[in-house]
């Protein structure tokens, strides 16, 4: 965490020298960020390659409670991930189809009851997460 208190500042520097950059010499600053790009995208495919390769660490076998509690806590942030995106995606999905459906509403007042049925099913992503959630949930 302090890590990351520590990373917001210089983030927030860098991002202003860019912006600065960009504006005052636009080609040699993309050019300049394409290999910063460039050097970002190796590191991570680096740092990608050797977490892969890595074996076990040494406590990993030291203890055996543990499995169970971290299956546990993966069965719980897996309900949390598919809560979150089915609610995100709903929300997407109703904005989209609400206000298409007012416009069409607006325009011809019979299509009510279609509209609704259409926003209805577009809620029903998030009803299909919490499903889900209550599964993993259950299993857990």
């Amino acid at each position: 965490m302090m890590a990351w208190l520590l990373a917001l500042p210089v983030l927030g520097a860098v991002s202003a020298l860019t912006a600065v950059l960009l504006r005052r010499e636009p080609e040699s600053s993309l050019r300049w960020l394409r290999w910063v790009n460039a050097g970002l995208l190796l590191s991570a495919g680096a740092l990608l390659v050797v977490a892969l390769t890595a074996g076990p660490s040494g406590a990993a076998g030291s203890t055996q409670s543990s499995g169970s509690s971290s299956s546990s806590g993966q069965a719980l942030l897996g309900a949390a991930i598919a809560v979150a995106g089915s609610s995100l995606g709903a929300a997407i999905a109703v904005a989209y189809t609400g206000s298409a459906a007012l416009a069409a509403i607006s325009e011809r007042p019979e299509l009510f009851g279609r509209a609704m049925v259409i926003v209805g099913l577009a809620e029903g992503i998030a009803i299909y997460g919490l499903i889900v959630a209550v599964i993993l949930i259950g299993k857990a």
